[in-house]
């Protein structure tokens, strides 16, 4: 039956964990954040969406709009927990998994039609496993490349499942508003609307060179690929083996380094408790920045000093974003660590100094402990060095 790929997406993952914790949180409004000038909401429950609060949107907007609402500081600890329960499960499942973010995975089931009715019953098979073993619901999207089925994955939300079967991706991608394909941002929106294209369709009609000669050869050929509904090609990762990394695309467009930083905190902490998990150790660390243009940068460092925890991986994080952040809008941003060996004690342990064996070893407690189903997290949220 060719190729089928799922794509997973917890809904309103802090905020629908919060209120698997907190049962009386439930049916209301409830934005995860501090209140405050400086600061942004996380994410937030589909009662507070209603009012027009969304991910990224500072906390003072969010509280205009929704002067009601519960307002819940953000446990990363919790969050990662979670996340690799229902990662777990997900990984049982089928062996074709990818990871691309805290509440984000592709699961490849081409060629298990013996294993599993595909797609549609598979499906709602995993569905129902996570709800039962973890408490969460997923929205999931299925089709024939990665790229069409994480769009799938975010058209009937919340709980959702959307198949798009095979051929019909064109006519899929012409449901969805321009602005809401993945990869526009708002900046692309506003050129592709200064040009009087205002839909997937006029892109096709344009076709590909025009595109290129529009708006340079890589955009113009992402733009064609995307409104025919072909796979960019954006979510091949690599090899666990050699890096892990993890992921998070806004809309609309993130802008300053203060809500930045709250998600590279969050990252972070992610790819440290899957090193952890998986034994490794990393090297370097470092970050992928895409701004509304599509134009990308990625920087990585490998300090002389070991990498020890998620502490050590944000304080480089936040150090490449703040020397190579412009200002601009950001699409996507990522955190990566690489250069993995295996083995749970650190290269040049005579560089640790006793807290930082101290930090270690709670990280490593906190991992252990969720695994065995406790809810043991850090007291206290990492800071940037200096701050």
């Amino acid at each position: 039956m060719g190729d089928v790929f799922f794509h997973i997406d917890l809904d309103a993952f802090f905020a629908s964990v919060e209120m698997l914790d907190h049962p009386e949180y439930r049916g209301k409004p409830l934005i995860i954040g501090t209140p405050g000038p400086r600061h942004v909401a996380s994410t937030c429950s589909y009662e507070a969406r209603r009012y027009g609060v969304h991910s990224a949107m500072p906390m003072t907007t969010a509280l205009k709009l929704c002067p009601d609402a519960i307002c819940v500081k953000g446990r990363m600890g919790r969050y990662s927990e979670k996340s690799r329960e229902v990662m777990s499960i997900i990984r049982s499942f089928a062996p074709g998994f990818q990871q691309i973010s805290v509440d984000e995975a592709f699961l490849d089931l081409t060629g298990m039609e013996r294993i599993y009715p595909l797609p549609g019953k598979a499906a709602r098979l995993l569905k129902e496993r996570i709800l039962e073993e973890a408490g969460l619901t997923v929205s999931i999207g299925v089709a024939a490349s990665r790229f069409i089925a994480k769009l799938a994955s975010d058209y009937r939300k919340p709980d959702g499942l959307t198949i798009v079967p095979h051929g019909k991706e064109e006519e899929f991608v012409d449901t969805i508003p321009l602005q809401r394909l993945w990869g526009i941002g708002d900046s692309t929106f506003r050129a592709l609307q200064g040009r009087g294209i205002r839909s997937a369709s006029e892109i096709r009609k344009r076709g590909r060179e025009e595109m290129r000669r529009l708006f340079g050869e890589s955009s113009g050929d992402f733009l064609s690929s995307i409104a025919c509904g072909i796979d960019p090609g954006i979510f091949q990762g690599e090899a666990r083996s050699k890096s892990i990394s993890t992921e998070k695309t806004f809309y609309p467009d993130v802008y300053g380094l203060d809500a930045l930083d709250t998600y590279l905190l969050e990252m972070s902490q992610e790819v440290m408790f899957r090193a952890l998990d998986e034994k490794q150790n990393p090297r370097t660390a470092g970050i992928k920045l895409r701004y509304g243009d599509f134009s990308t940068t990625t920087v990585q460092m490998t300090p002389s000093k070991p990498i020890y925890s998620s502490s050590d991986i944000f304080q480089i994080a936040s150090e490449l974003l703040h020397s190579k952040y412009t200002g601009e809008g950001v699409r996507l941003l990522g955190v990566f660590i690489s250069g993995l060996y295996e083995g749970e004690e650190i290269e040049q342990p005579d560089f640790f100094s006793e807290k930082e064996e101290r930090e270690r070893k709670l990280e490593k407690t906190i991992l252990t402990l969720s695994q065995k189903g406790s809810r043991m997290v850090k007291a206290r949220s990492l800071t940037r060095k200096g701050r």
